[in-house]
């Protein structure tokens, strides 16, 4: 399973969950920190934390792979796990709008996952 395909799979996973504003960037040709980073929005600790093990059952079960490192999940307003080619930060609103990722990460090639809700 090549990086863009992971990638597609965590969204999936994070749309499972009703995340929000699902944001994919592509850096691997701006920087050598991963292939994808991916950005959403959970609208509670709750469902930031159950997004969070959507994606580590489904990327665990479909491509057997496993995070390097986890953070936030306790705290639930930004967690972050980081697959080494791929990085997926689940904020709440106020950390996305204040912390604006996706500006710091303009220089990337963006994709917006369309939900299915």
């Amino acid at each position: 399973m090549d990086s863009k395909d992971l990638a597609e799979l965590a969204a999936e996973a994070c749309d499972d969950r009703k995340a929000k504003n699902i944001q994919l960037i592509r850096i691997n040709e701006v920087s050598s920190l991963a292939d994808w980073i991916i950005v959403a929005e959970g609208l509670s600790d709750v469902n930031v934390r159950a997004i969070i093990n959507s994606i580590e059952d489904k990327l665990k079960i479909k491509a057997n792979r496993l995070p390097l490192r986890k953070e936030g999940f306790n705290e639930a307003k930004w967690a972050l796990l980081d697959y080494g080619e791929l990085i997926i930060n689940i904020l709440q609103p106020y950390e996305r709008q204040y912390y604006d990722l996706e500006a710091f990460w303009s220089h990337g090639q963006k994709h917006e996952y369309a939900t299915s809700y």
